[in-house]
């Protein structure tokens, strides 16, 4: 093993310089890059196993392992995805972002319109794409912008960056779902990664919001005369729900799952809550079912002549978002499966030794940074978060990030948060979220990288800031 770990190591940076190149140079779709980097590396797992005599095949059968690594993992998060980007559709067709953005507004005021944009935004991608809660948003920017007479790129900025925030970090988002997955947290665990995420991503979009009102006053956009304002905007929807019917999709599953977390807690020989009610509080915090009834309570939001077509049109968009998602995830837990055919962890972990400063902590950052490297170089933020927790999975004892604090798996929960951190680490012209916020806010790409791009780069640092103080204190 000490004869081959090298290679497969050097196998292994190769491959992941190849997705680099593949997503980036090439415009390759990141799931076809991710399995031809798993059959590469399978490859020469095969071929540095027979070279240096081992006992057995590192990969004995490599199609019957990438399958088992793709279907495996589909398995435990698949149907999470699923519904998490059904119940983001409905409330975006419905009107319910609406009435959750108009919400804040109320709350915060009008007297501090950034701070708004920036508060509807993280409240509005919880379960929205943000790039789908931009387009929704931006109507009620422009307007609030005419209103008030403040700055478009500020208010713009201060909108992208509180959307791009929980869109990294805070499932019921599809990519922090799959890399909780990806890193071996079940479905008892992940209430964990939503606690723990969501203090986190406020510092994101409190240093998105700083950036915006430091930083882009001077800048300006060019945001064609006629527009739709947001009282236009909300007439194509026949009736807003209300705000408790809007939030309940949301707020129910968060609920439950937190719920089923706290009643199966270790309490003794037992746990907290015991008998038939611990189990039904314990089945109905599942993901699984606490999102199914998410979705229900999203499709209760349509109006009462509802249209039967809409809705099948509505489920088969939230369907086509959730594809993609889908197979780059299986694609990474096929990647992952081979990795952990190979005594690759092992071999790592006789590098970095017992005390060696490359574990817990340190370990975060270097999470982040291929995670940011990914990100960088093609653009999705998701598939930074699927691949580099793909990768990490089999490291984590190695990398001492597989600790646990009584029932939460803090290291697991760690190790997202930093991949996570470097999924923001930056948005610019491969990314379409990019795009997505230049032309629907009147900047030009060289505006959009001061006052976007570099805001990105802000949220990114300032995340695994927090995720590092986090790490000392818990691991």
């Amino acid at each position: 093993m000490s004869t081959a770990g090298p290679f497969l190591l050097v196998a292994l940076a190769i491959s992941i310089v190849l997705i680099v190149v593949l997503c980036g140079r090439f415009r390759l779709h990141p799931f076809l890059a991710i399995v031809i980097a798993t059959y590469g590396f399978g490859l020469a797992a095969m071929g540095i196993g027979a070279a240096t005599g081992a006992d057995k095949p590192f990969v004995d059968d490599l199609g019957a392992t990438i399958a088992e690594g793709f279907g495996s993992i589909l398995a435990s998060i698949g149907l999470v995805i699923l519904f998490g980007t059904i119940i983001g559709k409905v409330l975006e067709r419905t009107g319910a972002a609406v009435t959750l953005a108009e919400a804040v507004l109320k709350v915060v005021g009008k007297r501090h319109p950034a701070l708004a944009m920036s508060v509807m935004g993280w409240v509005v991608s919880i379960p929205v794409f943000c790039d789908s809660g931009y387009v929704v948003l931006s109507p009620l920017q422009r307007s609030i912008a005419r209103k008030t007479g403040k700055n478009p790129v500020v208010l713009g900025t201060a909108l992208a960056t509180g959307l791009y925030a929980s869109h990294t970090f805070v499932p019921p988002t599809p990519g922090p779902i799959a890399a909780a997955g990806n890193v071996g947290i079940g479905s008892d665990g992940l209430v964990w990664v939503i606690l723990f995420s969501i203090p986190v991503s406020l510092v994101a979009a409190l240093a998105g919001l700083v950036w915006a009102l430091r930083r882009t006053q001077d800048l300006r956009s060019s945001l064609p005369d006629l527009e739709e304002s947001f009282e236009e905007y909300k007439q194509q929807f026949e009736r807003l729900p209300g705000l408790g019917r809007a939030l309940a999709p949301i707020l129910v599953p968060i609920v439950l799952m937190a719920t089923g977390s706290v009643a199966a807690f270790p309490s003794g020989d037992s746990t907290l809550v015991d008998g038939a009610f611990g189990a039904l509080l314990t089945d109905l915090g599942s993901p699984v079912n606490a999102l199914l009834i998410g979705v229900f309570l999203a499709l209760a939001l349509l109006p009462p002549r509802r249209d039967a077509k809409a809705l099948t049109t509505w489920v088969a968009e939230g369907l086509v978002d959730a594809a993609p998602i889908l197979v780059i995830t299986g694609a990474g837990g096929a990647f992952g499966a081979v990795i952990k055919g190979t005594p690759l962890a092992d071999y790592i972990g006789t590098l970095i030794g017992d005390g060696s400063a490359l574990k817990g902590v340190t370990a975060l950052l270097v999470l982040f940074g291929i995670s940011a490297l990914l990100k960088t170089a093609q653009g999705s933020s998701t598939a930074a978060l699927i691949i580099t927790s793909t990768l990490a999975q089999p490291l984590l004892p190695t990398l001492g990030l597989d600790g646990t604090l009584g029932a939460i798996p803090i290291g697991q929960v760690m190790a997202v948060l930093a991949i996570g951190a470097g999924a923001m680490v930056v948005s610019h012209v491969n990314d379409s979220y990019f795009w997505v916020v230049t032309q629907f806010s009147g900047m030009d790409v060289k505006t959009a990288y001061r006052a976007h791009t570099a805001a990105t780069l802000v949220q990114g640092v300032s995340a695994l800031a927090a995720v590092l103080v986090l790490g000392a204190v818990l691991l």
